[in-house]
């Protein structure tokens, strides 16, 4: 087997390497720089250097070759000015998402990748290839379980993917990677969103959109009560940073064209049961059905080990579905819900709430 492996310069992707040469696999190493020096200079510090002096490191150590495979211009057109147009527009972005469906498995598998059977990452995640397509799995650890971020990703290339460490825990992870001896061992995993390295969220919205100061609005009697730098600095569901006392208090609703944020002190003025997902790609489509039907699945309409029992009913619209969801769920437009039928992630799509 050919490898091509995305080493990130962190433990997982470095462990996915070791075990792609005990099952044999030739393995070429390749590292994706992203970080936009101009666009995000003055922001703060990223460590892509000193990620890839660690990939470096793990490379030499396992006698692997690396490239560095420049896809900046390709990360702001697909992701960074995605995440700018979808706050400008209201909504809530998953850059990590769009970075998996067209950097890693979009421009990467395209440009980079000819000649090998398989791309391979460190991600938590499961897959099996079968005669009706790629299923993708979750990882035994629901914890560390990454399919919620891999669940925008093309079927097509889900076919050459694979995921060397998708069955082990993250203490097994680190116990291979100390026997291993490998450079990146006592590396602390990365946090944060995958552009911003170090910096601030907030200070990178600022710097994007700027400080245009709106109106704080009550829902319940509808009065002005406060003032906010922007609509694009909330999202729906939030209760930190509104900048009000005699809290707690909830955004429940934005308003991108008057810039305006209204807030409740009753968390259920933004939960809903259901709302409809658009968009959608389906990687086992066959398992969400035609339309019309009715499929018992759950759904998870954030990052985490929490899954929701739910109803999905497919629309005559294209890419378009309706959730139903046996509990209220805090939902807001830009983020993404997606579907499992137990262990299978079924794919997913855009979140579009429907009015209460």
């Amino acid at each position: 087997m050919n490898a091509a492996l995305l080493l990130s310069g962190g433990v997982d992707s470095s462990v996915a390497l070791v075990r792609l040469q005990e099952a044999g696999a030739r393995v070429t190493a390749f590292y994706l720089k992203v970080w936009l020096e101009e666009e995000l200079a003055g922001l703060g510090d990223c460590p892509w250097q000193e990620d890839l002096e660690y990939a470096r490191e793990v490379c030499d150590q396992r006698g692997v070759a690396l490239h560095v495979v420049s896809v900046q211009r390709d990360y702001l057109e697909s992701v960074l000015d995605y995440v700018v147009q979808e706050l400008r527009a209201g909504n809530t972005p998953s850059p990590d998402l769009m970075c998996n469906r067209h950097i890693k498995f979009g421009v990467f598998a395209d440009r980079y990748a000819d000649g090998f059977d398989v791309i391979a990452t460190g991600h938590y995640a499961r897959i099996t290839q079968t005669i009706d397509g790629p299923r993708l799995l979750t990882a035994p650890d629901p914890v560390k379980d990454q399919t919620y971020f891999l669940a925008y990703v093309n079927a097509l290339h889900l076919e050459r993917a694979v995921f060397p460490i998708g069955d082990s825990s993250k203490t097994r992870i680190r116990s291979e990677a100390r026997a291993n001896n490998l450079p990146t061992r006592s590396r602390p995993d990365s946090q944060g969103i995958c552009f911003l390295g170090r910096i601030s969220y907030r200070e990178f919205v600022r710097r994007r959109l700027g400080v245009i100061p709106g109106v704080i609005v009550e829902r319940e009697s509808g009065r002005v009560i406060g003032e906010h730098p922007g609509h694009y600095f909330f999202t729906v569901g939030q209760r930190q940073g509104i900048g009000l006392g005699d809290g707690p208090w909830y955004v429940v609703d934005k308003d991108a064209v008057d810039n305006q944020i209204t807030v409740s002190r009753t968390p259920e003025d933004y939960l809903r049961r259901t709302f409809a997902v658009s968009s959608a790609n389906w990687i086992n489509g066959s398992r969400i059905g035609p339309v019309g039907k009715s499929l018992q699945v759950q759904v998870k309409v954030r990052h985490g080990s929490e899954l929701h029992q739910c109803r999905l009913e497919r629309t005559i619209v294209p890419g378009q579905a309706v959730v139903h969801a046996e509990s209220a769920l805090t939902v807001a437009a830009g983020q993404f819900a997606v579907l499992y039928d137990e262990d299978e992630c079924l794919g997913g799509g855009v979140i579009k709430p429907l009015p209460s």
